[in-house]
């Protein structure tokens, strides 16, 4: 379905009753990831949005439409348009820096909260800057050669690397996903919501009180470390090193994140696996 959120249509998928999941995609992404997860997740309505300039969502001229604060209050828009008082929010990557913005603007709107390899933004003005100047070097990179050889690139950062033991079928899933994007959407997406764009969260943490989960890969050891650090400042949060998985867990360890997530949202809180 379309929704209108501040102006922006917005690409939504409903699934299934029960208490509101809201899934939230990571850079190149769209609704698609979460799809193998409706066999796992059958007791929640499951919200899936295509993020501002990804998937089927629009993808505005001006990156300053894509900064993340008015992304979430585009999220805040979606709830209130489907009659959702609050929901839980699971977002990976970019996804989990927008659940996390979500969460400290809109604390009444979440009842729990995971995030999946991700971080609260940069700590230093220093930091900022130089992760704006590589944002910015490529996004001119995606609008110059285009998306597929953007895609090639992407793929093969190291991040990604452990992503080479998947079967090929399930690369080409993601790969596909990631070509279904157009240039301006994730040039200007990079520009207006990248990380170092995006305000620096560690010094609020400590409001954020709903249950919270934080995932990593035990093969992604920064966004590990970057979980190990926030979980010192979270007053209600447990975290899960996921073993045999780098970056992305949902697709490198499929039914063992389901598992943890449902779990997690069943309990509030986590008894380790």
């Amino acid at each position: 379905m379309k929704v209108f959120a501040n102006g922006v249509s917005y690409h939504v998928e409903s699934f299934g009753d029960g208490e509101p999941l809201l899934l939230l995609h990571g850079f190149t992404g769209s609704v698609e990831t979460w799809k193998p997860f409706l066999p796992y997740w059958r007791d929640y309505r499951l919200i899936l949005v295509d993020v501002i300039g990804h998937g089927r969502t629009d993808s505005p001229t001006d990156p300053a439409r894509y900064e993340i604060e008015k992304v979430a209050a585009d999220l805040e828009e979606i709830l209130r348009h489907l009659h959702l008082q609050d929901a839980h929010v699971l977002g990976y990557s970019m996804g989990g820096r927008l659940a996390l913005t979500f969460a400290i603007l809109y604390p009444h709107r979440v009842r729990t909260l995971i995030l999946e390899s991700s971080s609260p933004g940069l700590k230093t003005m220093q930091e900022r800057w130089e992760r704006i100047e590589r944002d910015e070097a490529l996004a001119e990179e995606i609008e110059r050669y285009g998306i597929k050889k953007f895609v090639e690139k992407w793929e093969n950062i190291p991040l990604f690397a452990s992503q080479k033991r998947l079967p090929l079928s399930v690369r080409q899933q993601i790969r596909t996903e990631r070509l279904s994007n157009n240039e301006k959407g994730l040039a200007n997406s990079l520009r207006g919501m990248g990380t170092g764009r995006q305000p620096s969260w560690w010094k609020r943490l400590s409001e954020v009180s709903i249950p919270t989960l934080l995932l990593c890969g035990e093969w992604d050891q920064k966004f590990c470390r970057i979980a190990e650090e926030m979980k010192k400042y979270l007053p209600n949060c447990e975290m899960v090193k996921v073993a045999q998985a780098g970056h992305a867990i949902h697709v490198e360890q499929r039914e063992i994140f389901a598992k943890i997530v449902s779990e997690f949202i069943k309990g509030g809180e986590f008894h380790g696996h």
